[in-house]
This record gives C-alpha cells, structure tokens and sequence, in this order.
C-alpha cells in the first residue's frame, strides 16, 4: 500500500450506504480529495475515508456531512491532521476501495 500518512484524513460516518454515497460524492467535488475507501461496520454504519490538505478535508467533510444528512442520518465526522505512520497500516487494513 502506498504510504500516506502525511496526509490529512477525513471521516464521515453513516446509518446507510445511499447517505454515504452522497457524502463520497460531494466531499469529492467540493475540494481536491482523493476517496481512500470506505467500511461497512454493521447495522447499517458506513464509514467514508478520505485524504488530502487539511484544508481540503476540512472543507470536504463538511460539505459532505450536510449533503449526507439530507438524505439520513451522519453518526461521525472527523479529520485528522496528520496520521501516525504506525497507524496507516491498521486503520486503512480492509477498506473497500471506492463505493
């Protein structure tokens, strides 16, 4: 896997897919992000990942937050600035890439 983990990383956590599509779509047009992938965690939570500047992800994961919950229900949104290299190749393990 590419490494990344100079990057910032944004989430957005949703009760659905439809609603993550949604948030996937729109953090995507908003800013210069790149979509890392995405994780169903049960009962219908979807987890979208992206990376990119902080300012980039920043402005990306709000816009995709208030796109998301028109549509469902956004359980989480957050971004971190810069992941530790030691936790890249945990936390990305298992993604499904694109949605």
């Amino acid at each position: 896997m590419k490494t990344i983990h100079k990057s910032a990383f944004g989430f957005i956590e949703t009760k659905g897919l439809i609603s993550a599509i949604e948030a996937a779509n729109i953090m995507l047009q908003t800013a210069n992000v790149t979509l890392v992938g995405y994780k169903h965690s049960g009962s219908g939570i979807v987890t979208v990942i992206i990376c990119g500047d902080i300012g980039s992800v920043k402005e990306a994961t709000d816009a995709g937050a208030v796109a998301a919950a028109t549509l469902g229900k956004v359980t989480s949104v957050h971004v971190i600035p810069r992941l530790h290299a030691d936790l890249e190749k945990h936390l990305l393990e298992g993604l499904q890439n694109g949605i």
